[in-house]
């Protein structure tokens, strides 16, 4: 337990734990929204912090970090993004389907709580990267749906994409959610905005019930990806098996044996055997 307490002490805000605790607190999250979007929002209330959507997470479900909803419905979802991964199939990076998914399954959730879906509220889901995913050096990168014929016309789905790059040094952005950046990319604290930041990140630290659930998490998440290797394992084996079975088939066949007997010998269907036996 040394070194999950020693992880614990060295987390920053780039932590998805860290973030979700910074995040819940309701005057740190709604200054960051204001000054991301340049609005008021009188009040915020928390939908449900690193909710997991349907399908199960065990099947591909997602932890969202932080959904919130403001004084006009609006809904938000705040994630930060450390690591600009790629599909090890694909070799494609992910976030762009990454976003496409999150919203389809807000959108989802929102209507399995009985939400008539043509009145879906506006929705923004935030990415807080620490990569410049597009290359372009903005500090935002906002995505609406667009007609490709005539760009003037948008599709009013109020829907909303945001790609932060904590990176970024083209466009112009608030004082206070540049000094984020600065905090996110190096810890440095140079506005009151970052220095309630750090001061929380320091509070939680010291809060033993925090320090605990950290622990209980990640041995949680442990327990899976062990049962994860083993399930893997287990169907490897069993891919294995049926491969040296499907050999030996073969081999029995050019040996002149006949179907059924082949299948007794292997425990492969009649129907497999008679397939290879026609290839």
């Amino acid at each position: 337990m040394q070194d999950l307490a020693t992880k614990f002490a060295n987390m920053t805000i780039q932590s998805d734990f860290i973030f979700k605790k910074v995040m819940s607190r309701k005057r740190i999250c709604k200054h960051l929204l204001e000054e991301l979007l340049q609005i008021e929002i009188s009040d915020i209330n928390y939908i449900e912090a690193e909710k997991t959507l349907e399908p199960e997470y065990t099947s591909r479900g997602i932890r969202l970090d932080i959904i919130v909803a403001d004084d006009k419905n609006t809904h938000y979802n705040l994630e930060m993004q450390v690591k600009n991964k790629k599909n090890p199939q694909s070799k494609a990076f992910v976030l762009p389907k990454r976003s496409r998914y999150y919203q389809a399954l807000l959108d989802f959730d929102l209507l399995q709580a009985g939400q008539p879906y043509d009145l879906l509220p506006p929705t923004f889901i935030i990415f807080i990267c620490i990569f410049d995913f597009f290359e372009n050096g903005n500090y935002v990168y906002t995505f609406k749906k667009r007609c490709l014929e005539d760009l003037e016309l948008e599709l009013p789905d109020k829907a909303t994409t945001m790609i932060l790059n904590t990176n970024g040094t083209h466009g112009e952005i608030s004082k206070d959610l540049k000094s984020f950046y600065d905090y996110v990319n190096n810890h440095i604290v140079t506005t009151d905005f970052t220095k309630q930041i750090d001061n929380e990140i320091s509070y939680l630290k010291l809060d033993t019930k925090v320090r605990r659930e950290y622990m209980l998490m990640e041995a949680r998440l442990l327990d899976e990806r062990r049962e994860g290797i083993a399930e893997g394992k287990d169907i490897g084996i069993a891919k294995g098996e049926i491969n040296a079975n499907i050999a030996t088939a073969k081999r029995l066949l050019s040996m002149g044996l006949t179907v059924q007997d082949i299948a007794k010998a292997t425990s492969l269907p009649i129907e497999q055997v008679e397939a290879l036996k026609a290839d």
